[in-house]
C-alpha cells in the first residue's frame, strides 16, 4: 500500500528485512531440531546462529542471477556462515520456508488488528453509553420509521465489531500453522519432529497434512474475515455519511481548525474520512476473492497462489489496520447534534407513532385491514403538509368511536419506544 494509507507497525511486518529474518529463524530452528536428532553436527547448528546474517541487497543481486528467492537467501547466508551452511535446509523445500513465514506474518498482523478492534470497541462503548438515551428517528429504506436512540445505533456497531473480533481470533488460529514436510509433504527427507520443533519455537501449530504447501482454504477463511471486518467499517462509515447530509445533520465528522472542505467552495464540511473508509473497505473486500481462488492449486502444489499472496498479504492487512485506526478516530471525535435529531423526529408531524395507533385500533375491536386503512388515510395528508397527525385522527369519527381522546394522546408518548433500551444495552455490554 502507499504510505498515505499505511501505518509503520503493520508495514514493518512485510518489509524484506522482517521476512528474511523469519526465514533465517525457520532454517536455524530446523537445523537445531536436526542436531538434537543427531542428523547434523551440533556445532554446525550453533555456528549458524552465531554467524548467520543476510543482506537484502545481496540477496536481490543473487536472485537476479538464479531466479529463485529462497536459493538466493540461502546462498547469501552461506557467505556469512561458511562451510557449516551446508547443513541448512536439509530435506526441506522452499514452501516449508515460504508458507511457514507467511503464517508467522499473518499471525503477527492479526495481533495488531486485534488491538485495533479493541480500541474501536472501547470508543464505541463509551459513545454508546454517552448517547444511550439520545432520541433520534430510526429509518428503514432511508425513510422515517419509528424512534430509536443514537446509543442503540452505536451499540449495534459495537456488537458487530465484537463479533468481528471473535471471527478474527478464529481466523488467526486457522492461519497460524507450520509446515516443514519436504517435497510433496511426505516427510521423506525431513523428520516430522523438525516441524513440531519449529512450530513450537515460532508459536504455531503443526499443519496436520500439507501437500508441500499449507492448504489454502485456511488463507481463504482469513482474508474473508478481513473482508467482513472491512464491510462492517463501511456499514458504520455509510451511517455517518448519511447522518452528515445537510438535510439531516444529526452527526458530523470532526472539522479541525484550519481544515478545508473544498478547493472551490469555502463553506464545505465534507465527510471525507468516512468516504475514504468506504473506498478502503472496497479494497480489502476485493482481496477475499483471489484468496478463495487460491484454494484450487494443481496436485500437490503449484505457485499460482504466490503472486496473489505477495500482494494481498501486505495490502489487506496494512489497509485494514489503517482503516480501523481511522474509524476509531472518527467515532472518538464524532460531533453529535441531539437538537437536530429532535427536529427531524418532529418533521413528519407525529407519523412516527402510526403503528401504535394501528395496534390500539385493533385492540379496540377494529379489524386490522380497517385499522390500517383508517390510519393510512389520516397519514397521507400529513405527508403533503396538510396538518398534524394527531389532529387529523381526532377529527376522524371512526378513530374517535374506538378510542378516547386521552387514550389517543397517550399513543404519542415518545418514551414508549425507549422502554427496553436498558435491556438491549445489558445484552450487548452486560450488566
Amino acid at each position: 500500500m502507499i504510505p498515505r494509507y499505511s501505518r509503520p507497525q503493520m508495514v514493518d511486518i512485510w518489509q524484506p528485512e522482517a521476512r528474511f529474518q523469519i526465514w533465517f529463524e525457520i532454517e536455524a530452528h530446523a537445523t537445531d531440531a536436526m542436531a538434537r536428532a543427531g542428523l547434523v553436527p551440533e556445532d554446525a547448528a550453533r555456528t549458524i546462529w552465531e554467524k548467520g546474517k543476510f543482506d537484502v541487497d545481496r540477496i536481490d543481486e543473487i536472485e537476479r542471477e538464479v531466479k529463485h528467492d529462497v536459493i538466493a537467501f540461502l546462498t547469501n547466508v552461506a557467505e556469512h556462515v561458511g562451510p557449516e551452511a551446508r547443513f541448512l535446509h536439509q530435506g526441506m523445500t522452499s514452501s516449508d520456508v515460504l508458507d511457514t513465514c507467511f503464517s508467522v506474518q499473518l499471525a503477527r498482523a492479526s495481533d495488531i488488528l486485534l488491538e485495533d478492534l479493541d480500541k474501536l470497541l472501547e470508543v464505541l462503548k463509551r459513545r454508546a453509553l454517552e448517547h444511550k438515551h439520545t432520541v433520534c428517528i430510526g429509518r428503514s429504506h432511508a425513510i422515517h420509521a419509528e424512534p430509536t436512540t443514537f446509543g442503540l445505533k452505536l451499540a449495534q456497531a459495537y456488537a458487530e465489531f465484537a463479533r468481528n473480533r471473535s471471527r478474527l481470533e478464529a481466523a488467526q488460529k486457522e492461519i497460524a500453522t507450520c509446515a516443514i514436510s519436504g517435497a510433496v509433504g511426505t516427510f521423506a527427507n525431513v523428520d516430522p519432529g523438525v516441524e513440531a520443533y519449529v512450530a513450537e519455537k515460532l508459536g504455531l501449530e503443526i499443519e496436520p497434512i500439507s501437500t508441500q504447501v499449507i492448504p489454502r482454504d485456511r488463507h481463504a477463511m482469513f482474508f474473508s474475515v478481513l473482508g467482513i471486518i472491512a464491510s462492517s467499517i463501511e456499514r458504520l462509515a455509510t451511517e455517518v455519511r448519511h447522518l452528515q447530509r445537510t438535510e439531516v445533520l444529526e452527526a458530523e465528522e470532526f472539522f479541525s481548525e484550519g481544515q478545508k472542505g473544498s478547493s472551490a467552495m469555502p463553506h464545505k464540511r465534507n465527510p471525507v474520512l468516512t468516504e475514504n473508509l468506504t473506498g478502503l473497505a472496497r479494497l480489502v473486500r476485493s482481496m477475499a476473492l483471489p484468496a478463495m481462488e487460491n484454494v484450487a492449486l494443481w496436485h500437490e502444489r503449484d505457485i499460482s497462489h504466490s503472486s496473489v499472496e505477495r500482494n494481498i498479504g501486505p495490502d489487506a492487512t496494512v489497509t485494514l489496520d489503517f482503516a480501523l485506526a481511522r474509524m476509531t478516530g472518527v467515532m472518538d471525535k464524532l460531533l453529535v447534534y441531539p437538537e437536530n435529531m429532535q427536529a427531524n423526529l418532529d418533521r413528519l408531524g407525529g407519523l412516527v407513532h402510526s403503528q401504535r395507533v394501528l395496534l390500539a385500533l385493533t385492540q379496540a375491536g377494529m379489524s386490522r385491514e380497517d385499522a390500517y386503512s383508517t390510519v393510512q388515510r389520516n397519514a397521507m395528508p400529513v405527508w403533503r403538509g396538510e396538518g398534524k397527525f394527531l389532529d387529523l385522527l381526532k377529527a376522524d369519527k371512526d378513530v374517535m368511536a374506538a378510542l378516547s381522546e386521552a387514550d389517543l394522546e397517550a399513543l404519542f408518548d415518545l418514551h414508549y419506544h425507549l422502554k427496553h433500551v436498558d435491556t438491549i444495552f445489558e445484552r450487548v455490554f452486560g450488566t
